[in-house]
């Protein structure tokens, strides 16, 4: 292909000189959508090149959503929609003590739009929309194509062995929580929750009458020698990536935890909100899968990798609990849409999920960069950049004894809206001054000019940067 005949230097690694241009190419819309292209051999021959280095390349454009690999066809180009990015608008006026509508709001856990796949959602769901499950309740545990579609895809991507019978579908993690304590309040009075951590599964727990035990999370998640000296059996945590603080909790912690659970006959609620987006390594095995999963029940939601309307949450539930729970709810009705449970199977069974995780992994990725790039260039040492190699947000951290109250009115006051951690503290808040900085759903400029905001806002009011 004429196309593909570049001109390589030798100052540069070839392979990313070869990614850069045929990334180019698709996003100039140069090499259409599925365009079949050169096999690694026949590239690395036009090239001039190994075939370890067109391998590289090709490689980094499969795992960015550039293009796809067809078993025994070759390569081919993915459909490519451009990033429209919206240009900031302009700043209201500002009247003194008057708080403004937020110019730029850094919220966790929105969803870009401008990379949405709409046309493939949106033919799943038309060719669904003619089976006779879009007009029924559907499964109580859930639509048997999704569970069946889930449980490979756990399988490859979280390396959880299960079966589709063990999965239940719902229309929200806390949806699911609420049946998960209705189930454990015959054995268990009491659940063990991070301090910080997640307040929307405290809510469920509390409403059920479960006294809430607050752990620590240190710098390797959870303490477990604090869980130890409490009475709990039931553990609810986020080990992928503790909710709020960012914090991965490594191997040997697993095991502690997996050893914890085995020796006093109790559960681990694994809540793996969001490990889809790692951005420096690969995503870290699930508790589910270290061992024998009987004392781990596993959820997880479409909510932050697709989108939060969609309503859509999973649970893993050990055996020793699964036959319990068909018998408690066999006749409820199930709560999430039969329509999105099959249009999301049908989705995932085309390879357009694997497709749209890779393309959010690379966007996200770029607007991670750019957020902490436009942070230091911007404050430098006098904040602390905690979480920024997964999730969608970040904490900063303020090197110095200002409250988030005022950081946060100051904030509001020049447009920009940030948000608080203290309230996933439990008795007792964090001694230093910590925000949260979500920015899924911002583009480059409004990142660039919320950082400016956060700058002059913070810089006038506290003559400290």
């Amino acid at each position: 292909m004429k196309e593909l005949l570049f001109q390589l230097d030798e100052m540069n690694p070839k392979y990313k000189q070869i990614y850069q241009s045929i990334r180019s190419l698709i996003e100039k819309a140069e090499l259409k959508a599925n365009t079949k292209l050169p096999s690694i051999r026949q590239l690395a021959d036009l090239l001039q090149v190994s075939r370890n280095t067109t391998l590289t390349a090709y490689e980094q454009l499969l795992a960015e959503g550039y293009i796809r690999s067809e078993p025994k066809r070759g390569y081919f180009v993915e459909e490519y929609e451009p990033m429209h990015l919206q240009c900031p608008k302009a700043m209201p006026v500002k009247y003194q003590g008057t708080e403004l509508p937020a110019f730029v709001d850094f919220r966790a856990g929105a969803v870009d739009m401008t990379v949405f796949p709409i046309k493939a959602w949106r033919q799943c769901s038309n060719e669904v929309l003619r089976e006779e499950i879009a007009y029924t309740y559907g499964n109580v545990q859930g639509d048997p194509h999704l569970r069946a579609n889930l449980a490979h895809y756990l399988l490859q991507s979280r390396g959880i062995q299960t079966s589709p019978d063990a999965i239940m579908i719902g229309s929200s993690t806390q949806q699911l929580l609420m049946h998960l304590t209705i189930l454990l309040k015959k054995d268990f009075s009491a659940i063990a929750v991070e301090n910080p951590g997640y307040d929307g599964a405290r809510t469920i727990f509390s409403l059920q009458g479960f006294t809430l035990q607050p752990i620590d999370v240190t710098a390797k998640g959870i303490s477990i020698k604090q869980l130890e000296q409490t009475d709990s059996r039931v553990v609810y945590i986020t080990p992928s990536h503790q909710f709020p603080t960012g914090v991965t909790m490594p191997v040997a912690e697993r095991q502690q935890l997996l050893k914890w659970a085995r020796q006093n006959n109790g559960y681990i609620i694994e809540d793996d909100y969001d490990s889809e987006f790692r951005y420096k390594q690969q995503p870290i095995p699930a508790l589910s899968s270290i061992g024998n999963p009987e004392r781990v029940i596993y959820l997880s939601t479409f909510s932050k990798a697709f989108l939060p309307s969609i309503r859509l949450s999973y649970m893993i539930l050990p055996p020793s609990l699964l036959v319990r729970y068909q018998q408690l709810f066999s006749s409820v009705e199930q709560t999430a849409s039969s329509l999105h449970q099959r249009t999301m199977a049908l989705f995932m069974e085309r390879g357009y999920w694997d497709s749209h995780i890779r393309k959010m992994r690379a966007n996200y990725k770029r607007k991670m960069q750019r957020l902490v790039s436009a942070l230091e260039g911007s404050f430098g040492e006098t904040v602390k950049i905690i979480g920024f190699q997964s999730g969608l947000y970040i904490l900063i951290q303020f090197q110095s004894s200002i409250g988030e109250e005022n950081l946060i009115s100051q904030a509001a006051k020049h447009g920009v809206k940030v948000y608080p951690i203290s309230q996933y503290y439990l008795g007792k808040e964090s001694q230093k001054t910590i925000l949260q900085l979500g920015f899924s759903n911002l583009s480059m400029e409004e990142i660039n000019a919320g950082v400016h905001f956060l700058h002059e806002a913070w810089s006038k009011s506290f003559n400290y940067l």
